[in-house]
């Protein structure tokens, strides 16, 4: 009997647009052949499946089951596609560890840590990992403009410390800019993070623990359309040049996968993930984790699988049947 893949998308953060392009993208790959996929909107307290546009049956959250035609369907497996909260920051996996239901991402710990970028950069530099000089800002601190001004020149960069698809991102210029960009970040996340500017090349790799074996893809190289790697560079197409593999010797290429690996492991981290850097000087400077990465038709990782000669599809299955097997 084929298993029931719930494949979950939605959530509560300005991540959601991204979210529903992501998950038809993953429920449109899952091979019917060997799995019953169920496409299922989670937004506030309003979880229900879907099909197309059509809300099909609301989910019973005491079990995350549902019933369609007077028959209850319980969830074999979770492949989580909500990016932001909950499905990014742990607490839907709290929920999902709480009913034994297995699932794709990375677990609660790891999620936590890596979706709250102050905890993650710290955690990071204590292993040595090499990343930009940072200032970390609660709402409510009082904010020295002209110490940031001094300490990090300009450009400088704002960011939420808690979100993702550069959501409340602002490269800022001049010491005026600095206090409305926060106020932006703020928007997203009741704290932030005042960056200096690492100069370089931007990368993204992507990796994933393939049948036990923790596997990096090819690193992809991007060159924003704008100013910086903001969400319209991101999700619109031609809004950035994206070049997989990145233009860097093949030496650099095995560097930046094995970091890739590295941090992989450290993190705790399960499943498909993204990790990106900025190549400066010749050294790779860690810039975030994405523990539940963008997976729409412009996104990286479909990108670096095709360029290594490998399916979505067939990746997705061997994450979701190597999950399955280690439950059994």
């Amino acid at each position: 009997m084929k298993k029931n893949i719930a494949v979950i998308w939605g959530g509560d953060s300005s991540e959601y647009v991204v979210s529903i392009k992501s998950g038809r993208n993953i429920f449109n790959h899952i091979d019917t052949a060997k799995f019953t996929p169920w496409l299922i909107r989670m937004r506030h307290d309003e979880w229900h499946v879907m099909n197309g546009e059509e809300l099909v049956s609301p989910i019973n959250k005491s079990d995350f089951s549902f019933e369609i035609n007077g028959e209850k369907i319980k969830i074999d497996y979770a492949f989580i596609m909500i990016h932001g909260t909950p499905g990014e920051d742990g607490v839907l996996q709290g929920y999902f560890d709480l009913l034994k239901i297995p699932y794709s991402a990375t677990g609660v710990y790891a999620s936590a840590l890596t979706f709250h970028k102050f905890y993650c950069d710290n955690f990071l530099r204590a292993f040595g990992i090499k990343m930009a000089k940072a200032e970390y800002f609660k709402r409510g601190d009082k904010i020295d403009t002209k110490q940031l001004s001094n300490k990090f020149g300009f450009p400088l960069f704002v960011k939420p410390s808690a979100g993702g698809s550069s959501f409340g991102v602002t490269k800022v210029k001049s010491e005026e800019q600095i206090l409305p960009a926060i106020e932006a970040a703020f928007a997203e996340s009741n704290d932030c993070l005042v960056e200096e500017f690492v100069d370089g090349m931007e990368l993204a790799v992507g990796v994933c623990d393939l049948n036990g074996k923790i596997t990096p893809f090819l690193p992809t190289e991007v060159i924003p359309g704008g100013d910086f790697f903001d969400y319209n560079s991101k999700y619109n197409i031609g809004g950035a040049t994206e070049i997989t593999p990145a233009r860097i010797p093949a030496e650099k290429i095995k560097e930046c996968q094995d970091l890739t690996v590295k941090l992989y492991k450290l993190i705790g981290c399960h499943g498909i993930v993204r990790i990106d850097y900025i190549l400066k000087n010749n050294e790779f400077y860690f810039l975030e984790v994405n523990t539940i990465p963008g997976m729409t038709e412009t996104s990286f990782i479909p990108q670096q699988l095709n360029a290594m000669g490998l399916n979505l599809g067939d990746i997705v299955s061997q994450v979701i049947e190597y999950d399955l097997q280690k439950q059994a």
